[in-house]
């Protein structure tokens, strides 16, 4: 069935359709830390970058990437139609991630990026291992003592 719109009005629509986070996998980490007892973190924060997670007491910001749309070195897939917007697309959210990141740095905070696949059943436990690493490693250079 042809769309009712024309090519630029269709476009102009869709551009107005907002993200609002990648709710599976962010809930995924929700059940990993509430079943780990991680506490001190907080979701929806006003931070640079919109984190997904941030443990405001240690200035930790986590985001959880998801494969594709950042581009994950093991697990991305190419779009085969629209190849040119794609790329395009693709590669602002890298460059989006890079500035993120640094700018959050210099602004002391410490960035834990972990991608979708991380989160799967048979990468849980190396995910959490690394989370609970970097949180505690935060904490002590903050010079907090706290254990999480």
């Amino acid at each position: 069935m042809p769309d009712v719109f024309t090519k630029a009005k269709r476009s102009n629509l869709m551009s107005r359709i907002l993200g609002h986070g990648n709710k599976n996998t962010e809930l995924a980490l929700v059940k990993i830390l509430r079943a780990n007892r991680i506490t001190g973190w907080r979701r929806n924060q006003p931070v640079f970058g919109k984190p997904d997670f941030v443990f405001p007491k240690h200035r930790v910001a986590v985001f959880v990437d998801g494969c594709f749309w950042h581009s994950c070195p093991q697990h991305a897939t190419k779009p085969k139609t629209n190849v040119a917007f794609w790329q395009k697309k693709l590669a602002a959210n890298k460059a989006r991630d890079l500035l993120v990141g640094r700018t959050l740095r210099k602004d002391g905070w410490k960035v834990l990026r972990i991608w979708e696949h991380d989160l799967r059943p048979q990468n849980r436990d190396r995910c959490l291992k690394r989370l609970k690493r970097f949180i505690s490693t935060a904490a002590n250079t903050n010079g907090d003592t706290s254990r999480t």
